[in-house]
């Protein structure tokens, strides 16, 4: 499965849909203005907010959450004690983890579990601009899940870029 995600979608207070590689829309990014920390939501066709996305609050470093139902889901940041700056963990709520790793801010980047691929993150396969594929290669992982890890990686992979 792949998906083609608008790169001004990390706009806060701006909407963008996600659309599968035939063009049609299957997600709608809300990015949600006014408020203290950043806060994307990720909803279907219907309107219904299947991912919140927030930075978490009084972190030692960046963190961003992932929270499905109210319920929390996954948290990411930057993978401590490592050589490449652009490698994150993502924590799973039962323990899981995740590595993303690559050319974060060029949006040419992997997500992997224990070495096994999940998802390929590319601008190589699209002619248009500022837009870039989240090609889901495992067809039994949540797509949904994948695109807000994207999401959460380029955001702070970005906000760490206009730190420095």
């Amino acid at each position: 499965m792949r998906f083609h995600v608008r790169d001004r979608l990390l706009g806060i207070g701006e909407d963008y849909w996600i659309e599968d590689e035939h063009g049609r829309k299957v997600y709608l990014v809300d990015g949600k203005a006014m408020r203290l920390r950043d806060t994307f939501e990720l909803k279907d066709t219907h309107g219904r907010v299947l991912i919140d996305i927030h930075q978490k609050m009084f972190a030692l470093r960046d963190t961003m959450v992932i929270e499905r139902d109210g319920e929390g889901l996954a948290r990411i940041k930057r993978k401590r004690l490592s050589l490449l700056r652009n490698h994150y963990r993502v924590t799973m709520a039962d323990g899981i983890e995740l590595d993303v790793s690559g050319k974060i801010l060029d949006r040419e980047f992997v997500v992997e579990y224990d070495g096994e691929l999940l998802a390929v993150v590319s601008r190589r396969w699209l002619h248009l601009r500022e837009t870039y594929g989240v090609d889901v290669v495992r067809e039994d992982t949540d797509p949904a899940l994948l695109i807000a890890v994207a999401v959460c990686v380029i955001h702070l992979a970005e906000k760490e870029r206009e730190e420095d």
